[in-house]
């Protein structure tokens, strides 16, 4: 059996449904070729019959992205299907995933089938997703609750029917390590035909063990993995990538398998994810958390100034954390903003580097040094943003113990200026109705969240907020080094 594990990377697809994040088609796109260049092998693009703008972001990113697979999930219907290839025919490396519950919970409640027209479902949907693709992805859904005698008729008859992967997914996060590995063992044991097609696990996070339960389908046989970025995703979301990468990569010498990933591409990946997501990474997350090479207890720092490896199992540039010692400011050109950006790994257009400098140059007229942090959030939030339709020209705030708070605010829309004034309960509330009054949209902050980028009385605040509007949620994000500003700008993002 070769050892060589595959990376499908589901952040674009289960990631989005996590709660409160929708990203559009250019961020979706920014994403998948972060993706291609941290070396992700299948990156699942998203739900195409879900909506049309899922369609778009995955035909966009079917036609852009080379090198990596692109897959399209789709229910195991013909309809799905169609859909499913009208929007991923263009890429270079196509892959239909079509999937159907097959645990008796979701065949008597959900379905009311029996297992006999699952299985011909399962089976009619493989081949035809054949004809249009050689290359082709089933899942049975809630497979770790299902009955183990179904679920090896279900896997060799879509084998017979041309599927090239078989996914085994613990939907609901019920399984634990050591009986999911027994599992995938009996599994592959069990299905005559398992050689014809590669065996893969995607594992939820609900009771903690979503890792965990990877890295048990990766030793009983599993040689595709499939999470997301951060591990996000639907309720408690998906296994972390990273922590799988960086598992097999540390522990290389009692896992034996091989991937094909750019390391030094993960943290910056990361960030990209949460910035675009507006989900913070907890301090204390492994691999990519704030505090993940930080070190606290004197013995410990007495040990890492003599020699790293008594503290630290990875360094933390193998991962892309720079640690740096360049100082940028207000006197700082373009050319060195360029080598900390190159540094940095981003490689910009013309048009954005000059965006970025830009705002360089504006936060470092407002702080006196401008750290690795700083820059990585500029260019997520200036550089490649989307354009808006409304612009901050003008904040002013009246706020204090005894006082009602008022703000002032101007705002560019459409090459013309408008201005209002509110009341509100706090400055940033009055601010925001300042807003919905020059808008005529009226929004409902549902979550805010300040987050200070860097360190010091002088850092970057970033706030991300959600929004409702109509019904609908919108995540907002706001960058600056006043932190009532930044929060105008998140609200109006």
């Amino acid at each position: 059996m070769s050892n060589r594990v595959y990376l499908f990377d589901t952040t674009l697809r289960d990631g989005e449904q996590s709660p409160g994040v929708s990203l559009n088609v250019e961020e979706k796109l920014e994403i998948a070729q972060q993706l291609t260049r941290l070396g992700i092998d299948i990156i699942e693009a998203g739900f195409p019959v879900a909506s049309p703008g899922d369609f778009a972001a995955v035909k966009k990113i079917a036609q852009t992205i080379k090198g990596a697979v692109i897959a399209g999930l789709c229910r195991s219907n013909r309809n799905d299907i169609d859909r499913t290839w009208e929007a991923l025919k263009e890429a270079e490396n196509p892959r239909i995933h079509t999937f159907v519950a097959t645990s008796d919970i979701h065949l008597k409640y959900k379905f009311q089938k029996t297992r006999e027209q699952i299985l011909e479902q399962a089976v009619d949907s493989v081949k035809h997703a054949k004809k249009y693709c050689s290359d082709v992805e089933f899942s049975a859904e809630d497979a770790s609750r299902s009955d183990v005698d179904f679920l090896v008729q279900v896997v060799e008859k879509v084998i017979d029917a041309g599927a090239t992967v078989v996914n085994l997914p613990d939907t609901v996060g019920y399984a634990v390590p050591d009986e999911f590995g027994s599992f995938i063992s009996e599994i592959i044991t069990r299905v005559p035909n398992i050689d014809k097609a590669i065996l893969s696990v995607h594992c939820h996070n609900d009771l903690g063990m979503a890792v965990a339960n990877s890295l048990a389908g990766i030793i009983n046989g599993a040689r595709q993995v499939e999470g997301a970025i951060n591990g996000i995703g639907e309720r408690a979301g998906n296994a972390s990538l990273e922590e799988i990468i960086m598992a097999l990569y540390t522990r290389k010498s009692f896992y034996k398998k091989e991937i094909n990933i750019n390391y030094n591409e993960i943290y910056r990946t990361s960030r990209l994810v949460s910035s675009m997501t507006g989900m913070i990474i907890q301090p204390n997350k492994a691999i990519v958390g704030k505090n993940a090479f930080s070190h606290e207890a004197g013995i410990h720092q007495d040990g890492m100034l003599k020699n790293r490896s008594t503290y630290e199992i990875m360094s933390p540039e193998l991962v892309g954390v720079s640690r740096s010692n360049l100082v940028l400011g207000k006197h700082s050109g373009r050319h060195a903003f360029k080598e900390r950006l190159n540094e940095l790994g981003y490689v910009l257009g013309e048009q954005e580097l000059e965006k970025a400098f830009r705002s360089f140059k504006d936060i470092a007229d407002k702080k006196k040094e401008v750290t690795n942090e700083d820059i990585e959030a500029l260019v997520a939030s200036k550089a490649r943003a989307i354009p808006e339709r409304f612009g901050l020209e003008y904040l002013h705030i009246s706020s204090g113990t005894n006082i009602i708070p008022t703000a002032t605010v101007k705002l560019a829309i459409d090459n013309m200026t408008f201005e209002a004034a509110a009341t509100g309960d706090g400055p940033v509330d009055a601010a925001c109705k300042a807003v919905d009054k020059i808008t005529d949209i009226y929004g409902k902050m549902h979550d805010y969240k300040l987050n200070a980028v860097s360190s010091g009385k002088d850092a970057l605040g970033e706030v991300v907020s959600q929004i409702e509007i109509d019904g609908k949620i919108y995540n907002g994000r706001g960058l600056s080094t006043d932190i009532i500003e930044a929060s105008v700008k998140s609200y109006i993002n």
